[in-house]
């Protein structure tokens, strides 16, 4: 297919990003501003790679046996994949023919009646819900989280599989009265199949630096095994399990 679209770069063998192993398409294009963000260099659209579908599409059928014996996939990240909805969509539609896992990782900031088509061709979403509070999403961010809260109510109402995934920032996002309210949300989205805590780390800093740009959270210091304990306990009070951790 011609449908071009803007990528930043592909991962051929990936191994956290979804079951089994994965070929991982990131996305060029991000509309929220993470302040922890570790692709820096994916926010702006037009400093991607242009790429067509069948592009894509010929190198990924590269690697569809290894995908085959491991019940993995194509996972669609970012950036924000649904920033590029045409492009998305065509390449989803031929994953599909081809008889392949597909994930898409998103943030959830999406327009919602936008993305309802395509999720017919999304085996397992991805939710990254950065902040359950909104206005500290907001200052985390820079959007509030009532696009992502709805996203993920509804991928619950259609009863489609999701992995949640939580950044735990030190001081930031691991209070217990934020934790305790994100289990309780959690615990509303009834295809929820994994919750993950992702450890926030600060190696991305050297990408914003080589940009010319400061770094929101210079001062603040990377999750350790202790942070993740901790948060995974409070979600537990609420009935959540956390299951595994992988590195952000």
């Amino acid at each position: 297919m011609s449908i071009k679209g803007m990528i930043h770069s592909v991962e051929t063998f990936g191994t956290v990003d979804g079951p089994g192993i994965r070929y991982i398409v990131f996305f060029q294009g991000c509309p929220l501003r993470c302040q922890y963000c570790h692709n820096r260099d994916t926010w702006n659209l037009k400093d991607g790679k242009e790429v067509t579908v069948d592009e894509l599409i010929n190198d990924i059928k590269k690697y569809i046996p290894f995908m085959k014996s491991s019940n993995g996939g194509v996972t669609i990240s970012g950036g924000e994949p649904t920033l590029q909805l045409e492009f998305l969509t065509a390449l989803l539609k031929e994953l599909k023919n081809l008889g392949i896992h597909t994930c898409l990782d998103t943030s959830g900031f999406v327009h919602l009646d936008g993305v309802k088509g395509l999720l017919e061709y999304v085996d397992l979403v991805l939710l990254d819900i950065k902040h359950i509070d909104s206005e500290k999403h907001l200052m985390l961010t820079g959007v509030e989280n009532k696009k992502t809260l709805e996203f993920a109510k509804y991928l619950a109402e259609i009863n489609k599989d999701m992995w949640i995934r939580h950044v735990v920032v030190p001081t930031i996002t691991d209070s217990p009265e934020d934790v305790k309210e994100l289990a309780a949300f959690i615990n509303t989205l009834k295809s929820v199949k994994k919750v993950e805590l992702l450890p926030y780390h600060s190696m991305g800093k050297i990408k914003w630096k080589k940009l010319h740009q400061l770094y929101p959270l210079e001062d603040i210091k990377d999750a350790t095994d202790q942070d993740l304990l901790r948060v995974a306990k409070l979600m537990d009070q609420k009935g959540v399990k956390v299951i595994g951790s992988v590195v952000a």
